[in-house]
C-alpha cells in the first residue's frame, strides 16, 4: 500500500502503522503552533521586524528621492568601502588621504564590509541601520514584557520604537552609532536579570564604536556594582577597561592617525582654545525634558540605569557645539534605550507604592507615553510614510541619476550634498573646495537659484585656476562638469 497507514479488511480492526510512516498532524496542532508565534515571548522579535520595515521605508525612500541631508552617509560609505576591499579607512570627503581613525574611532565599521562588499552601495548601510534599531526595540519591549505584562510591555516596547530619539537617527543618514543602541540596550537588559557577565559582555565592544563611548561602558560597570551591591571583578574590570579605552583613544590612537596629531574635536568642549563656552540653558532645560518627560513621564529618574545616560548627557553640558542640544540628528538615539529601560525597571516598585495617585500615574503611565509617541509621530520622519508623494520618485532625482551615471568608474570627482551618495560607491570623491590642489576629473553640483551651470563652470574655475573644464549636463538641479584639459 502507499498509504501512511493501512486498515485491515475484515473486521474493521485497524492495522499497526507502517513503518517509518510520517503521521498526520493532530487535530489544531498547526493553529495551536501559529497561536504561538504571537504569544508573549515572541511579542518582541515582532515589534522588531515592524520596526525595520517603517525605518527603512524612511531612509530608503529619502535615499531613492535623492534627498540626503549631509556629507555623512558619503563618508561612511568611503569608510566601509575601503575595508570591504581590505584597504585603510580612507574618506576622501574629510580631506583626500584622510584616515577616518583619526576623526572619530568607529572600527566597529569593519562589521559591514562583507556585506558592502556584495551589496556595494549606500542604502546597505541604510539598511543596516535600520536593523540595528529596529534589533535594539527586542531587549527593550523583552524586558517591559518580563516585568509589566504582556499590554504594558508592548506598549513600552512600541513607544521606544517610536521614539523621537530613534526617527531622528533614522532620518539623518548613517552613522556609527547604530551599533552602540543596541549593545546598550542587551546590556542594560542583562543587568535588570542580575546577569552581570552578559552585562560586561554587551557594554565592552561600545569602545570600538566611537571615542567617547568607553565612558559609558565604564558608567554600565558602575550600574552592575550597584545592583549586585557586592564587588563584581568583571565590572571593576568593565569601569577600569572603559576609563582607560577613552583616556587612550582619544590621547593616542586618535591623534597617531590624524594628520595634525591632535583631536580635531577638542574646540567644541570646555578645554579647548578660545573663549569658556556658554551653556544654552534654555535649550537645555528643553533637551533634557524631551529626554524625560514623553518618554518616561520623568519616572525614567526614579531608576539607577539612568546613571548610564550621564557620560553623553555630561559632554553637552561641557560643549560648545549648539549642534549637540535639541531633538533633531542622531545625538539623542544612545539615550532612547536607557531611558525607556529606566522607566521599565521603576514601574513595578511604583505600581505598588502606599500612594494611590502614584499608583494610579504608573498604572496609566505606560498607555501615555505610547500614546505620546503616537501623537508626535504626527510631526516626525515616520509621518512621511502616511504621504502618498512619500512613493513617488521625482522626477528630477531620476534625471539626476541619469546624468551622475555618465560619470566612469575610478574617476575622482568634486561634489556637493547631493550627489555624493550616487557616487561613493564607484568613483573617489571629494568635498567641494578640499580637494587640495587635486583637480578632479569630474566636478557634480547642485544648482539653485543663484548657481546656474555657467556659474558652477566659473566657480570650478576659480577653484582649479589650472584646469580646464567644460559642461557635460545639468539635469535635476544637479550640473555635471568635466576636465578637458590643462593650462
Amino acid at each position: 500500500m502507499d498509504t501512511a497507514t493501512a486498515t485491515a479488511t475484515s473486521g474493521g480492526t485497524p492495522a499497526l502503522p507502517v513503518a517509518g510512516a510520517v503521521p498526520a498532524p493532530a487535530p489544531g496542532r498547526l493553529r495551536t503552533r501559529a497561536a504561538a508565534l504571537f504569544g508573549p515571548r515572541f511579542v518582541p522579535y515582532w515589534t522588531a521586524a515592524a520596526l525595520f520595515a517603517v525605518f527603512f521605508a524612511v531612509s530608503g525612500l529619502r535615499f531613492r528621492a535623492m534627498a540626503t541631508s549631509s556629507w555623512d552617509l558619503g563618508i561612511f560609505e568611503q569608510a566601509v568601502r575601503a575595508y570591504a576591499h581590505l584597504r585603510a579607512p580612507v574618506a576622501d570627503l574629510k580631506g583626500p588621504g584622510t584616515n577616518i581613525l583619526g576623526d572619530h574611532f568607529s572600527p566597529v565599521l569593519m562589521l559591514l564590509a562583507p556585506v558592502y562588499r556584495v551589496f556595494p552601495s549606500a542604502l546597505t548601510l541604510l539598511c543596516a541601520q535600520a536593523f540595528l534599531f529596529a534589533l535594539s526595540a527586542v531587549p527593550v519591549t523583552r524586558t517591559a514584557v518580563r516585568l509589566l505584562g504582556r499590554a504594558r510591555g508592548l506598549a513600552v516596547g512600541v513607544a521606544y520604537g517610536l521614539s523621537w530619539g530613534l526617527q531622528k537617527a533614522v532620518d539623518f543618514d548613517f552613522h556609527e552609532i547604530a551599533f552602540a543602541v543596541p549593545l546598550i540596550a542587551f546590556a542594560l537588559e542583562a543587568v535588570l536579570r542580575g546577569r552581570w557577565t552578559a552585562a560586561v559582555c554587551w557594554a565592552a565592544p561600545l569602545v570600538l564604536v566611537k571615542e567617547d563611548l568607553g565612558v559609558t561602558a565604564a558608567a554600565i560597570g558602575v550600574l552592575v556594582l550597584l545592583r549586585a551591591r557586592r564587588a563584581v571583578p568583571l565590572a571593576v574590570a568593565l569601569v577600569t577597561f572603559g576609563l582607560a579605552a577613552t583616556a587612550v583613544t582619544l590621547g593616542m590612537i586618535i591623534p597617531a592617525f590624524n594628520g595634525s596629531g591632535s583631536y580635531d574635536y577638542w574646540n567644541k568642549i570646555g578645554g579647548g582654545t578660545g573663549p569658556a563656552p556658554r551653556i544654552p540653558f534654555d535649550t537645555a532645560v528643553r533637551t533634557l525634558l524631551w529626554l524625560l518627560l514623553p518618554t518616561s513621564g520623568l519616572l525614567a529618574l526614579r531608576s539607577p540605569l539612568l546613571l548610564v545616560a550621564l557620560p553623553t548627557i555630561g559632554w553637552r553640558f561641557i560643549s560648545r557645539e549648539p549642534h549637540y542640544w535639541g531633538i533633531d540628528w542622531h545625538y539623542n538615539a544612545v539615550l532612547m534605550p536607557v531611558v525607556f529601560l529606566a522607566l521599565a525597571d521603576a514601574l513595578p516598585r511604583t505600581l505598588v507604592s502606599t500612594r494611590p495617585w502614584v499608583r494610579s500615574y504608573a498604572h496609566h503611565l505606560p498607555a501615555a507615553v505610547l500614546a505620546a509617541a503616537l501623537a508626535l509621530t504626527t510631526t516626525l520622519p515616520l509621518a512621511r510614510l502616511t504621504e502618498s508623494g512619500t512613493y513617488r520618485k521625482p522626477p528630477a532625482a531620476t534625471a539626476a541619476e541619469h546624468l551622475l551615471e555618465r560619470i566612469p568608474n575610478g574617476a575622482t570627482v568634486e561634489a556637493d550634498i547631493r550627489p555624493i551618495s550616487r557616487l561613493t560607491d564607484h568613483t573617489r570623491v571629494f568635498w567641494i573646495g578640499d580637494t587640495q590642489g587635486i583637480a578632479p576629473d569630474y566636478i557634480a553640483v547642485e544648482l539653485h537659484d543663484d548657481r546656474k551651470a555657467e556659474q558652477a563652470l566659473e566657480d570650478a574655475r576659480k577653484r582649479h585656476p589650472k584646469a580646464v573644464y567644460g559642461i557635460v549636463g545639468a539635469a535635476g538641479d544637479v550640473t555635471v562638469l568635466q576636465r578637458t584639459g590643462r593650462l
